[in-house]
C-alpha cells in the first residue's frame, strides 16, 4: 500500500469543538468546509482537543476567509513556539467559493458562522454555516417545538411499557 493510499483510506472524522449555539442563535442555510492555515503547536493542542469556537465569527477581507476569536490553547511542551492562542487564522477556500459567499452575505441579515472543528483525513477542517439570525419569538418557538418532542417521546415510551 502506498503513502497516498493510506491518506486516502482515511481515518473517520475526529470532532475537536461543536458550537451548538450556532444552531440555537441562527437559521443555517448552507455548509461548507474549508481548511485552516496552523502552526505546528496549534496543530497539537487541537489534536488533543484544546479548541473553542463559542465566540468565533468569519469575515471576508480582500477576497479571504478569516475566522477571528476560535480560541486554540497553546500546547504544554510548546515553549517560545506557542502562538497567541486568539490570533486570526486564514481559512481555505476555493475562489468560487468565496465569490459565492460574498454574494450570500451582501444580502441583508446573512452572516458567516463556524459551525464545528474536526480532523479529517490528517487536516484540520472547519464547517462554516452561512447563517441568518433568528428573532427572539423564533427562538421561543424552536424551544417549544423541542419540549413537544420530548414529551411525545416520554408518552411513547410510557406506553411500550404497557
Amino acid at each position: 500500500m502506498t503513502w497516498g493510499m493510506m491518506a486516502m483510506s482515511g481515518e473517520p472524522m475526529k470532532l475537536v469543538a461543536n458550537n451548538k449555539k450556532a444552531y440555537h442563535d441562527y437559521f443555517i442555510e448552507e455548509k461548507h468546509e474549508a481548511g485552516i492555515v496552523l502552526h505546528g503547536t496549534e496543530v497539537k493542542s487541537m489534536r488533543m482537543g484544546k479548541c473553542s469556537i463559542k465566540e468565533a465569527f468569519i469575515r471576508i477581507e480582500n477576497g479571504e476567509v478569516f475566522v477571528y476569536g476560535m480560541h486554540v490553547s497553546p500546547y504544554e511542551k510548546g515553549n517560545i513556539f506557542n502562538k497567541d492562542p486568539l490570533r486570526v487564522k486564514k481559512l481555505l477556500l476555493h475562489k468560487q467559493e468565496i465569490n459565492k459567499l460574498m454574494g450570500k452575505i451582501a444580502e441583508k441579515g446573512y452572516t458567516l458562522v463556524p459551525l464545528q472543528v474536526y480532523f479529517k483525513d490528517g487536516n484540520a477542517k472547519v464547517e462554516i454555516g452561512l447563517a441568518k439570525g433568528k428573532k427572539m419569538y423564533d427562538k421561543r418557538q424552536d424551544i417549544a417545538r423541542k419540549d413537544q418532542r420530548r414529551e411525545a417521546e416520554k408518552e411513547l415510551k410510557i406506553k411500550m411499557r404497557v
